[in-house]
């Protein structure tokens, strides 16, 4: 008795009481555990990130509905805003016949439209063999790439507040490059015109095809259409 009240070694006996205690406390202690995992989980994770903002409308369209749609209205009698012609599409069109010694050219001419255009052209092959230019049937002549909606927009206002400007001894672009249902095609000797394009970085200046597709029936309507616009055309 001495021994175990003077030493305090003695054991007391735990009963079942304290025994559920204790695995409670262990069981609190785990799920508090848990709680700060997931916090920790939740906080290198961060916030959800919001969704990314959309791009404003393309300039050339507002323009061509506030101020392009009211004068061609005035212009032709419209009974209806939808009678009113626009544009449908672009058509960039850049020839590659050296390829047929060297495949470079062509991936050159590839990237060079891809820079202009924003998007990835497509190759064009020969549908005939012409055996006086050594040209087999399905050897590739050249890339070709189309815009419709917003990059058709956003190319046609860059071709004309940008790249045009930039031709040498430029008088403005001929009007008898229609094709009687008023889709209008003219052609650029440089494609370095545009800005997107490094002149240390060419290995071969090219010329290249824009059609420009709308849905006007007659030349006039075309013509009107794409001068309303701002093409500058030459004085007839």
């Amino acid at each position: 008795k001495q021994k175990s009240s003077g030493g305090g070694k003695a054991k007391q006996k735990k009963g079942p009481g304290d025994a559920a205690q204790g695995k409670k406390a262990k069981s609190g202690g785990k799920a508090k555990g848990g709680g700060k995992g997931k916090g920790d989980a939740k906080g290198k994770q961060g916030k959800p990130q919001a969704p990314p903002e959309t791009p404003p409308p393309p300039r050339m369209r507002d323009f061509y509905l506030q101020e392009v749609v009211p004068q061609l209205m005035k212009r032709f009698n419209y009974g209806n805003r939808h009678q009113v012609p626009g544009l449908k599409k672009i058509v960039l069109n850049m020839g590659a016949g050296d390829a047929l010694t060297n495949v470079k050219f062509l991936d050159g001419a590839t990237a060079d439209l891809a820079m202009i255009a924003g998007q990835q052209p497509a190759i064009r092959r020969a549908k005939k063999a012409i055996a006086s230019f050594k040209l087999r049937a399905g050897n590739p002549v050249g890339t070709a790439v189309t815009l419709r909606g917003a990059r058709m927009y956003e190319f046609l206002d860059r071709l004309i507040s940008v790249a045009i400007p930039r031709i040498r001894d430029f008088r403005g672009l001929p009007t008898r490059g229609f094709d009687g249902r008023g889709n209008y095609t003219f052609g650029i000797k440089e494609h370095i015109i545009f800005p997107e394009i490094k002149y240390d970085k060419v290995e071969k200046i090219r010329g290249m095809d824009v059609t420009l597709v709308t849905s006007a029936e007659t030349d006039e309507e075309g013509f009107e259409l794409l001068k309303s616009m701002r093409m500058p055309f030459r004085e007839r």
